[in-house]
């Protein structure tokens, strides 16, 4: 490891329990909040594109074939949005558009309308947490 990714990990490690578990709600409704924006901006066709976004909240497991990434297991303090489940396997396709079809897209649009919402709602947590535990 590099003595950045140290520093960086100590100073994790630091902070204390009560405080990270106090962000989860947080996280969690996050991750609900762009879930939701994405299905709104993605596309209506059979509503089986916006059924297959998920949030996988941490120590749970992405569905297998989900964009971006694959299947995966959340770590702690982690909230995962994925787009995709082994029945819809072409969210990519849908985003980023194809040779015969023009992109539609939904998934970072989104990403992109709620960073801004996502990352204050974080921090407040976070800083209320800090406060609290003192």
């Amino acid at each position: 490891m590099s003595q950045q990714s140290d520093r960086l990990k100590r100073r994790l490690d630091a902070i204390p329990r009560a405080v990270k578990a106090a962000v989860q709600p947080a996280l969690a409704k996050a991750g609900q909040d762009l879930a939701t924006m994405q299905r709104i901006l993605a596309p209506r066709d059979s509503g089986d594109l916006q059924k297959s976004i998920a949030v996988t909240l941490p120590g749970e497991t992405t569905p297998a074939y989900s964009q971006p990434g694959g299947s995966r297991t959340a770590k702690e303090n982690e909230v995962l949005v994925t787009v995709g489940n082994t029945d819809v396997r072409y969210p990519h396709l849908v985003e980023y558009g194809t040779a015969t079809a023009a992109a539609q897209p939904y998934f970072w649009p989104g990403y992109r309308l709620m960073k801004k919402k996502m990352a204050s709602r974080i921090k407040r947590a976070i800083s209320k947490a800090v406060r609290d535990a003192k």
